[in-house]
């Protein structure tokens, strides 16, 4: 219901600085989900990823423009049409995923009875979820480190480029102090 009422949230402001917040708080809360659903890597990679250098480049680029977005007269049809659609479509779909939780359903029959009755025999690790990141699903674990890098190498270089304002001025202060 929370998630619900921040997406709302976020489609009926107007103040940009309000909605990244609310973008922000969102993401934070999906991350929690996925630590609550046992997802571990993808919880933190959503954090990193997600709320935190996502949140910084849209507060970065919020320095360019208004601060309020400006009234759109009317409506769009076509994307009305298409948002129904897609969400029919998705209504449809999830009404032919198996029962949520049933042990007999198709993901829990392939790898996860190997990984219950193996992980102990094969890496001497008690703890099952740290075993299948670390060892089994390490290059997973590898590639999504290697993004939460990139992102924030990224993040970084945006952000050490100073505005065009600011150097403008650096040197028209330069200029008057020669």
């Amino acid at each position: 219901m929370f998630l619900l009422v921040v997406g709302t949230a976020v489609v009926l402001t107007r103040d940009l600085l309000k909605a990244a917040m609310l973008f922000a708080i969102y993401s934070l809360t999906i991350a929690g989900l996925f630590v609550v659903l046992d997802a571990g890597d993808v919880a933190l990679t959503e954090a990193a990823v997600g709320a935190g250098i996502s949140t910084i480049l849209i507060l970065a680029a919020l320095t360019l423009v208004p601060g309020r977005e400006r009234q759109q007269k009317g409506h769009s049809l076509p994307a009305l049409l298409i948002v129904l659609i897609t969400g029919a479509a998705l209504v449809y779909a999830v009404s032919d995923l198996p029962e949520f939780g049933n042990p007999n359903n198709p993901v829990h029959q392939h790898v996860g009875p190997y990984y219950v009755e193996q992980t102990y025999p094969d890496m001497g690790i008690p703890n099952m979820v740290a075993a299948v990141l670390a060892s089994y699903r390490s290059i997973d674990t590898m590639g999504e480190a290697i993004v939460i890098l990139t992102a924030g190498i990224a993040v970084y270089a945006l952000l050490s480029v100073p505005p065009k304002r600011r150097r403008r001025r650096a040197a028209e202060n330069k200029d008057e102090s020669q």
